[in-house]
């Protein structure tokens, strides 16, 4: 048997099982890393959530964070989830800004100060790369912005990076973004494909207008979901390089649930993202399982952030009408 504590957390509506493993009862090896992932996240069965947030407080930055997506598989980065184990690390050293260590890079996280409802909170991503072998993508050209791919599609255009997580991104109008092409592309590069060998993140990308975007994101190893982090750090520098936007400048971007700000910096040859958001408790609970027979035993919740919550009901109340207003529905 294997009993741990737990917050269950989201950006964006992204949800997350966050596990200090400093409180767990001993170490996990990633075996059953991949387990756990696949016994809590389970929304039938299990707690339910798009992944697992590990972090740890203290060591060679202020603490570290890694990701297990709820298929089991590890994500590079989590910008969703960088704000909530920022927070996290936050709270537990109590310092106002941290550096928190990640699978490909060592990123700062900090309170967002202009928001005064909720806990906004402010995490770089980078670096960002657009070497096609990055995400990685066999193609023969040296990068791919705004190219079309027929092998994905005769009319659309598609810009291809990493945040270092794999995205592939396209500019679509409504009736695109309101039918069927996003899953199909989807799909095909997510399965065995000769492009994409690892997979890859699809986004499309709707301009609502100047300052603001809304991002509809296809998650690896996930599916699609409320909101991708990684995906609306790239679109908003993808937005920028089709004249949508500029640098060092707000952007607002709306997703299935909710919305975040955007800041692309530009200083000579290097490029980074503020990606500011909220990152919210819902609840601490404690839970057992049996990783030799894949099954959870008990599941109890010990306190709820009910304040949290309702402030964030109200964001989620406020982009629901804007996507009515744009779209005719609350959720894509």
């Amino acid at each position: 048997m294997f009993t741990c504590t737990f917050k269950k957390v989201h950006g964006s509506k992204n949800d997350f099982i966050l596990i200090d493993e400093k409180n767990m009862q001993r170490e996990l090896s990633h075996e059953e890393k991949v387990k756990l992932a696949l016994l809590l996240c389970d929304r039938k069965t299990g707690i339910g959530a798009d992944g697992i947030l590990f972090v740890t407080v203290g060591g060679r930055t202020d603490g570290t964070m890694s990701i297990y997506n709820s298929d089991g598989t590890v994500a590079s980065m989590c910008g969703n989830g960088l704000r909530v184990a920022g927070r996290y690390i936050l709270e537990q050293t109590g310092k106002e800004e941290v550096i928190v260590e990640t699978l490909k890079a060592d990123l700062y996280v900090k309170k967002y100060v202009e928001q005064a409802d909720l806990p906004f909170y402010q995490v770089e991503i980078s670096p960002i790369l657009f070497d096609p072998a990055s995400l990685p993508m066999n193609t023969e050209k040296a990068m791919i912005i705004n190219e079309k791919l027929p092998y994905l599609s005769e009319n659309l255009t598609f810009t291809a990076l990493a945040v270092p997580n794999p995205h592939l991104i396209s500019i679509v109008p409504k009736e695109i973004l309101l039918g069927g092409e996003q899953e199909r592309i989807a799909s095909f590069v997510n399965k065995e494909n000769q492009y994409f060998p690892d997979g890859v993140n699809v986004s499309f990308i709707y301009p609502i207008q100047k300052g603001e975007i809304f991002v509809h994101t296809f998650e690896r190893g996930v599916g699609f979901t409320n909101a991708c982090g990684t995906a609306m750090s790239a679109s908003s520098l993808v937005a920028i390089l089709n004249g949508l936007h500029d640098y060092e400048t707000p952007l607002i971007v709306y997703n299935n649930g909710g919305f975040v700000k955007t800041i692309v910096h530009k200083q000579d040859d290097k490029q980074w993202i503020d990606l500011i958001g909220n990152g919210t408790y819902e609840f601490d609970g404690k839970v057992t399982v049996d990783l030799s027979r894949d099954l959870m035993i008990d599941f109890t919740k010990l306190q709820a952030y009910e304040d949290e919550v309702e402030q964030y009901r109200k964001i989620e109340e406020k982009a629901k009408q804007k996507r009515m207003e744009i779209f005719g529905r609350e959720s894509i």
